[in-house]
């Protein structure tokens, strides 16, 4: 009898509480029409899987109909949508904190950079930029081009086959890549890799139900269910491979070290993995632990691969969706290279102008992370509203990425307006996204860039590709994904 007056207290509690105005201040931005009593929006933000990108696409016009920003409701809890590029500067500028959402996936990737605090997050962001600074990225051209070759002979078996699904190899020769740079080689272990992609998928469709299923968010509850269950048994998959990279690339350190020190007083810097980078902070300087360097490992390889392989994915598909681009992409190259298949230098690629055009314009298409969401620790005023501390914003790039900045074209892939200078003309910032805006920006932005023109440069140079974009579904798990419809077709390159 106790419980059923306490559940009942609680239930009108929440009902007073839902019934009252949810927007003290006149200076909110406008709310989203559709909330009920108690669940207010739960019922619009919380759907199946294959329904959850349609449902944040939504969401985000409903923002930019709005002027840029709404609120919704989750029961009691306050979330803003923010699709005005200036104000999604501002609020990524201001607040460093991510949204305790994310502690969903702090199993996965611990306290690594992604997920940090901004107190741990300034101070790590500091130490780890020396790995990724210019001098170590071309260090890796080499890996780069040798990677892009294997992938270019691996896509040779599907020539006059028609569709197939590029994904799968994409997604195997990222991540080979990515463990090249931090100097651990699995080409020839790929069943170790294949387990770590399938336990990344299956993490990833964990996190989705558990989102979707409001009451999962309380970790007592969720930690009493066979989802949870799951998780962990995934979770022993997913950390064995960067644990080994840890443990052999210390190994190697140590086992090196003096003759290191001798060869760079002999000779001077020498090249260093970005996992030689963080052991020497750790070892040398005592900056990091172990399970620090472990963390951010977990941060590295989750995001990067996964984030790599998906622009090129669909990159390629949008390219064999348009045979007027790939023309032009082809023209490019000839001039860079002519006939000769050699590999591409850093030269070359800032050379390839037209290329990066295209990279970017897939990844405005089709942002791979599509949203960010931080913490208001204060209140933030932007242009025509403000938000009010202690509350959660949802910064959509997708959003962002469809701003009436782009023009009236925004949904239409034109590579060309990234060479247009009146493009960004009215704009005060570049509406533009993929790798997140403000202080807290992706880290490995000119990697990305790098890896990624290198691979499509060596792919477009011996292929046509065919294909619709257009006839592909999505999904959205913490990355966009495609169900269906992303197929390709490829024939040799003649001319």
């Amino acid at each position: 009898m106790l419980m059923v007056v306490i559940l009942a207290l609680v239930l009108l509690a929440c009902g007073l509480l839902a019934l009252s105005p949810r927007n003290s201040s006149k200076d909110e931005p406008p709310v989203l029409p559709g909330g009920l009593i108690l669940i207010g929006h739960a019922h619009i933000l919380f759907g199946k899987k294959l329904r959850a990108w349609e449902l944040f696409k939504k969401m985000s016009h409903a923002s930019l109909k709005a002027g840029g920003v709404i609120s919704t409701f989750v029961g009691p809890q306050t979330l803003y949508w923010v699709t005005d590029p200036n104000d999604f500067w501002k609020v990524a500028n201001t607040c460093l904190d991510k949204s305790k959402l994310y502690d969903f996936v702090k199993p996965y990737v611990g306290n690594g950079i992604g997920t940090s605090s901004s107190s741990v997050w300034k101070v790590h962001r500091k130490l780890i930029n020396a790995a990724f600074s210019q001098v170590v990225l071309d260090g890796f051209q080499d890996i780069f081009n040798a990677q892009s070759r294997r992938l270019v002979q691996e896509l040779e078996v599907e020539i006059g086959k028609g569709p197939f699904d590029h994904s799968h190899c994409i997604q195997h020769n990222a991540l080979e890549t990515l463990c090249l740079t931090l100097g651990v080689d699995f080409t020839n272990n790929r069943h170790v890799l294949s387990e770590y992609i399938n336990a990344i998928e299956d993490i990833m469709d964990v996190f989705m139900k558990r989102f979707q299923r409001v009451w999962l968010h309380s970790d007592f509850i969720y930690n009493w269910t066979e989802l949870k269950r799951k998780q962990d048994e995934y979770l022993k998959i997913m950390h064995n491979m960067p644990d080994t990279i840890v443990s052999q690339r210390k190994a190697y350190y140590l086992n090196n070290r003096k003759c290191k020190k001798i060869e760079e007083k002999a000779k001077g810097p020498i090249f260093k993995s970005v996992m030689d980078l963080l052991l020497e902070l750790s070892i040398e300087k005592g900056f990091l632990s172990e399970y620090e360097i472990k963390e951010h490992m977990y941060s590295i390889i989750f995001a990067g691969y996964d984030t790599l392989a998906g622009v090129l994915m669909f990159t390629m598909l949008l390219v064999a969706s348009y045979a007027n681009v790939q023309d032009e992409i082809w023209k490019e190259l000839h001039v860079v290279f002519g006939d000769d298949d050699r590999d591409v230098t850093k030269q070359d690629l800032s050379q390839l102008v037209y290329l990066e055009a295209v990279l970017k314009e897939s990844m405005r298409i089709y942002p791979i992370a599509p949203y960010v969401i931080r913490h208001l620790d204060t209140d933030i005023k932007l242009r025509n509203c403000t938000l009010s501390k202690g509350r959660t914003c949802l910064l959509s790039i997708y959003g962002v990425h469809r701003h009436p900045m782009w023009g009236p074209d925004a949904d239409e892939f034109k590579p060309e307006r990234w060479l247009d200078p009146a493009t960004f003309r009215e704009s005060t910032i570049i509406p533009f996204a993929a790798f997140s805006m403000g202080r807290r920006n992706c880290l490995g932005q000119p990697f990305a860039y790098m890896s990624m023109k290198t691979t499509l440069a060596h792919i477009f140079r011996h292929y046509r590709l065919t294909g619709d974009h257009k006839k592909m579904t999505l999904k959205m798990n913490i990355m966009l994904k495609p169900v269906s419809g992303h197929y390709i077709a490829i024939e040799k390159r003649t001319k």
